[in-house]
This record gives structure tokens, sequence and C-alpha cells, in this order.
């Protein structure tokens, strides 16, 4: 197996790329990656819920918008971004 080893800018490992074929491999072995791997993307419905309910505001009020040049500006100016 050939793994390559992620670092951040001091050089503290923050990751492992795994290669696609060796990462089939150990879904094969260890069944339970492959639960894993699926939790790590389903999106909890508490997160549902509030997209949901933001669209349907944004349907009943489509003019209460903020303008994203605005927020941007916002963010820099509070945040030094």
């Amino acid at each position: 197996m050939y793994l390559q080893y992620l670092s951040d800018n001091k050089g503290n490992t923050t990751g492992v790329f795994i290669p696609i074929l060796d990462w089939e491999n150990l879904k094969k072995k260890y069944k339970e990656i492959e639960q894993e791997e699926k939790d790590a993307f389903e999106v909890p419905e508490w997160h549902k819920e509030i997209v949901l309910q933001r669209l349907k505001d944004h349907q009943n009020d489509p003019d209460n918008v903020l303008d994203w040049t605005n927020v941007q500006e916002e963010i820099k100016d509070k945040y030094g971004f």
C-alpha cells in the first residue's frame, strides 16, 4: 500500500492520501469502514429542516435578501479579511 502523508506549512502531518484501489481493498477487509464512510456524508435531519425552513421563508418573502457584495464588505471591515 502506497500512502502519501499530507502536511501543513509547519510540517505537521494533517492527513493521509490513500489510492482508490487500496481504499476499496480496505473496505472489503474491514466492513465497518463502509458504514463510517456513509455516515460521514449523511446530512443530519436538523440541517435539512433549517434549509427547508429558509427556502420556505424565501419563497414567502423573496425580496428579503442580502446583497453578497455588501456582505463581503461587512465581513472584510469586521474581520479584516
